[in-house]
């Protein structure tokens, strides 16, 4: 059932009011397309999608009944256009937060939860990180093989939820009408802040503005690994070349940037040199 008497002026009627959808035994090829176009929409963020761009083989291999579409899921989020989409050049807790999302149908429900999946990326790579979601326990009881993950904190499930995730939400989820790239605040985190701080965020309608929230004094992390920032509150900005060291995800083609708490420059230095990199430069922010 809906979760909100509101549903339509915060725009979720889209979602609380229809029924997940299932690839269920003998399916038609309307009904296999129909996922398909779901699959789409709510991995890519509702976000438009060239006929070029779309998964020939995943596709075909779903049509023939030869994956579930679970593992259809799975071939999206770890191919080249989710990557293009939600992954390069975003802050990892944004990446995380989308991740979350899309494959969960969720926000995040506290740092531990965004520490995971950074660390999971940084020290098995892009692809673990990716199984962590489909894999899990939640995925499983939530969606099981043949059903699209969908915003689950917009209904009433009872299954995993936490009350703070139907707030959160609403920071992630702007309206259905907007994809997941189109909002304001561009590759920043949404829920830096209410996450470090154990808060829960605003309910605003789709039309209403939402600021940035501020970077300072709560964990950050960066576009390509990330700190977590206390202490003094003084941030720099620290741009990397060559990153090639022994156990470094081989999933990044292009320099390393993160944002550093003052008192992390010196470790974070020493560990770019062990790793062969070289600091490009050290910006205050």
């Amino acid at each position: 059932m809906p979760i909100t008497a509101q549903a339509s002026r915060l725009g979720t009627s889209a979602f609380s009011d229809a029924a997940p959808v299932e690839l269920r035994p003998n399916a038609s090829e309307d009904d296999v397309k129909a996922v398909i176009r779901a699959v789409y929409r709510q991995l890519l963020g509702n976000d438009y999608l060239m006929a070029s761009e779309r998964l020939v083989i995943p596709e075909s291999l779903l049509k023939d009944g030869k994956i579930t579409v679970k593992e259809f899921i799975r071939q999206v989020a770890k191919s080249e256009l989710y990557k293009k989409k939600f992954f390069h050049n975003n802050f990892h807790s944004r990446v995380t937060e989308l991740n979350h999302k899309h494959l969960l149908g969720r926000a995040p429900y506290d740092q531990s939860e965004i520490s995971t999946h950074l660390d999971l990326y940084e020290t098995k790579g892009y692809d673990a990180d990716i199984d962590s979601y489909i894999d899990s326990a939640e995925y499983q009881s939530s969606f099981g093989e043949n059903i699209v993950p969908y915003y689950r904190d917009l209904v009433t499930t009872g299954v995993d939820q936490r009350t703070v995730g139907f707030t959160r939400l609403f920071a992630l989820y702007r309206g259905y009408a907007t994809s997941s790239r189109s909002q304001l605040q561009g590759n920043y985190p949404r829920l830096v802040t209410e996450i470090a701080r154990g808060t829960a965020s605003p309910v605003l309608a789709p039309g209403s503005a939402y600021t940035r929230p501020s970077m300072s004094g709560v964990p950050v992390n960066s576009t390509f690994g990330g700190s977590t920032a206390f202490g003094s509150g003084r941030l720099y900005r620290v741009d990397v070349a060559g990153i090639a060291g022994p156990g470094y995800p081989n999933v990044r083609r292009v320099n390393k940037a993160v944002i550093i708490p003052y008192e992390e420059l010196s470790n974070h230095m020493q560990r770019v040199q062990r790793q062969g990199g070289k600091i490009a430069s050290i910006t205050p922010l």
